[in-house]
């Protein structure tokens, strides 16, 4: 590829689409098998293009940071929902503040002690902590703990997934039937891609779930440094 093609943002821009809807592709054709997540196959194919090509990482980033810039504002989005569910959450505010205490708190004690028992590095240990978070904060908090940002994301687009993929399994399982408790779980351990599978399970759990991704993140921007003493 020629070095100005490369040296466009659109690059980036377009390889980033063209991949997503891929992968989105191949979803839809799978009938939705969770495993074929577009997010997880538009990455893949991201990957063998720049690894095929030998593409270095920050012509791509020209036309990520455009998109990157679009985070917050999607997340913001998901106040939608939960304004159509303002009942709901003034029913179980404090159950709903409980569960999302207890959730950020037990994401980030199980990453710390389980990393440590695994022997993983201090450093990647805190670029995983902010794993269960949106990842507009997820990259703020990593750089506050001293993490890698890159890490990070790749963290957070995991742990999105494995949620978005396993949430109707474990909900199934357990027998958890209450919409709020639904929507509640699968927002703070999965945030916002999770919260697309909540949003298909019902209005109720959509709204919850995106509830619960700003109170997680609070909690967690709060909670994570003050944790750092058990790495």
């Amino acid at each position: 590829m020629s070095i100005e093609i490369l040296n466009n943002p659109l690059f980036g821009l377009i390889l980033t689409i063209l991949s997503f809807n891929i992968g989105l592709f191949i979803f839809e054709k799978s009938k939705k098998f969770s495993l074929l997540n577009p997010l997880l196959i538009g990455g893949i194919i991201v990957i063998i293009i720049m690894e095929i090509f030998n593409i270095p990482l920050n012509y791509y980033q020209k036309g990520g940071v455009m998109l990157s810039f679009f985070l917050a504002p999607a997340t913001i989005a998901l106040a939608l929902p939960l304004y159509r569910q303002i009942d709901k959450l003034k029913e179980h505010f404090f159950p709903i503040i409980i569960g999302a205490l207890v959730g950020a708190v037990t994401a980030i004690v199980s990453i710390i002690f389980i990393g440590k028992a695994l022997g993983i590095d201090t450093v990647l240990l805190k670029s995983f902590m902010p794993k269960s978070i949106t990842t507009p904060l997820g990259i703020e908090l990593s750089n506050l703990l001293g993490g890698i940002p890159a890490i990070t994301i790749f963290a957070i687009i995991i742990t999105g997934i494995t949620g978005n993929a396993i949430a109707p399994f474990i909900c199934k399982t357990f027998k958890i039937k209450h919409p709020v408790a639904k929507g509640l779980g699968i927002g703070i351990s999965s945030h916002a891609v999770g919260t697309a599978k909540a949003i298909e399970m019902g209005e109720i759990e959509g709204a919850m779930s995106a509830l619960s991704i700003v109170i997680a993140g609070i909690i967690t921007f709060i909670v994570a440094p003050l944790l750092l003493f058990l790495i």
